[in-house]
């Protein structure tokens, strides 16, 4: 049997093991394993030719399409690495990607091209765009059609790879204001592919429906598992829950994973047909509310349910087996398979049981750190705890900053979370990267943004601001300007207006966690 090391060998063996079967739905389309392999090896022999040099990166800011998975598996099988863009982001916030992390090549609609193009003359290594969908060749040498790419392509030797080097890059946002792009070797990669396929226990017969963003960790584990086990994905980029529940029925979904609030808008529909495929759902992203799981195991009483927990930096931590559910419905359940989870004091010793700690995430699946970000990683990457001290080179292992305990049968469970993120549709969310926003309007003196517990957000996001110099706050200006310049999800649910000056604490920073004291009720009359 072939063993897979690198993460595009993934759908190229399940080529060579089941060619004809089933690899990729999107609307009317259908891709076979062998044409999806076609698609990836025309793609990896354009990039040399393209610029790409060894472990060069490769934006890919697309919707979902067959064209977005051959991009990111074509970009790893020529030796580059791929950071695929979450497609709601605004111009300036992709572009700040492409810096931070020297894309040499980006591959993107024609569409997006036009919105992004004022502000790649300031991505200086920038080499080569691709667009997909173009009608005619664009005039620039270095803007090319993707199919003139794909269909002029020699093939030639990739660059060599091993499971260690780098494979992709995900952004997730930080506390501190922009975005983080956490580096995932091939291995983190397969290893994450063939532990959640392990649990999923995912085969060649299932269908899974990518419904969460692929520049999302768990949204790119849906191709990567799938692919690992022979099963097919199908691509949509739904805009109301009713479409999900639509391509479950056309396409006899038998799995789906997504995040809570999702979850919430789901449960209160008729699944009628789609309860007959459905093998499996799991939920990621935050926890789901009793009642929606309640409601989901009442309309779908053969199917599994898996609740999980991970970080970006590890890809996938834990998961309560579904057998578990009515005896621990509020756990993030156990390590998944070849990974330990330890719950630590902050002098890195062990917790005893149901003692509050740290998340510690040891094994093949803790990535490579931030892509340039020495402080940052130092941080978050420490060696793992309860190691022999005799070992010259120590195992590093993420310290997740959430804090959780274990019970004496060893299942764990979220207490919180040690930093400022606020957690929003299943989104993770920068305080500051929304504030800086806000600030830029030139409508609020002073400005906070909090994350508040919400029944269907999980946290809503509230802006608690005080008047610009010698006017009044214009809440609905200030909401305007956020919508133009923001994602949806990033957009404030509420402003408070604050006379006077924000509350510091004891170092001059604005108090957030007094503020989010004072406004902790604020949605409970929306449950």
């Amino acid at each position: 049997m072939m063993v897979s090391h690198l993460v595009h060998e993934l759908p190229l063996h399940a080529a060579e093991r089941a060619g004809e079967a089933d690899a990729l739905f999107y609307q009317d389309q259908r891709l076979s394993y062998t044409e999806l392999a076609h698609g990836i090896r025309r793609c990896a022999a354009a990039m040399p030719g393209l610029g790409l040099s060894r472990s060069a990166r490769v934006a890919v800011y697309m919707d979902k399409r067959p064209e977005t998975v051959v991009a990111m598996f074509g970009a790893a099988a020529a030796g580059g690495v791929f950071v695929p863009v979450n497609p709601l982001l605004k111009p300036d916030q992709v572009a700040y990607i492409l810096r931070d992390c020297n894309v040499q090549i980006l591959v993107t609609t024609a569409e997006r091209l036009e919105l992004l193009a004022p502000l790649l003359r300031d991505c200086p290594d920038l080499r080569t765009t691709l667009v997909v969908g173009a009608r005619q060749s664009p005039g620039a040498s270095s803007i090319v059609r993707w199919e003139d790419a794909l269909g002029g392509a020699v093939e030639a030797a990739p660059h060599r790879v091993i499971d260690a080097d780098m494979a992709a890059i995900l952004y997730t946002s930080g506390s501190t204001g922009k975005p983080k792009g956490v580096v995932l070797s091939h291995r983190n990669m397969v290893a994450g592919a063939k532990s959640v396929a392990q649990y999923l226990e995912n085969h060649p017969q299932d269908r899974i429906l990518s419904a969460l963003p692929l520049s999302f960790d768990a949204g790119f584990s849906q191709l990567s598992t799938a692919f690992h086990a022979g099963a097919s994905v199908t691509l949509i980029n739904y805009l109301l829950p009713r479409d999900v529940l639509t391509a479950i029925e056309r396409y006899a979904i038998t799995g789906l994973t997504a995040v809570p609030p999702l979850w919430i808008q789901l449960a209160q529909l008729s699944w009628s047909k789609a309860r007959t495929s459905l093998r499996y759902i799991a939920n990621t992203g935050g926890r789901m509310p009793k009642a929606t799981l309640d409601q989901l195991r009442a309309a779908l009483p053969q199917t599994l349910v898996y609740l999980m927990y991970g970080l970006t930096e590890s890809f996938r931590s834990t998961y309560l087996p579904p057998a578990e559910l009515d005896r621990r419905p509020d756990s993030i359940g156990k390590a998944i398979p070849n990974a330990e989870v330890l719950v630590a004091r902050e002098d890195g010793s062990l917790c005893d049981a149901n003692e509050p700690g740290e998340l510690v995430h040891r094994g093949a699946l803790v990535s490579l750190g931030y892509w340039n970000d020495p402080a940052k990683t130092a941080e978050r990457f420490k060696p793992a705890p309860g190691q022999p001290p005799g070992l010259v080179m120590p195992e590093i292992a993420v310290w997740s900053g959430d804090t959780v305990r274990r019970d004496e049968e060893g299942f764990l469970y979220f207490i919180s979370r040690r930093d400022e993120m606020i957690k929003t549709s299943g989104y993770r969310v920068s305080p500051t990267e929304v504030e800086e926003v806000v600030y830029g309007t030139g409508l609020v003196g002073e400005v906070a943004a909090l994350g508040i517990e919400h029944p269907v957000l999980g946290q809503a996001i509230v802006l608690v601001a005080t008047p610009p110099a010698n006017s009044q706050l214009d809440s609905a200006a200030v909401l305007a300007k956020c919508r133009e310049r923001l994602p949806a999800f990033m957009v404030p649910a509420r402003i408070v207006e604050r006379k006077g000056s924000l509350p510091r604490n004891p170092n001059g920073k604005i108090d957030r966690k007094l503020l989010a004291q004072e406004f902790a009720g604020l949605f409970e009359a929306a449950a």
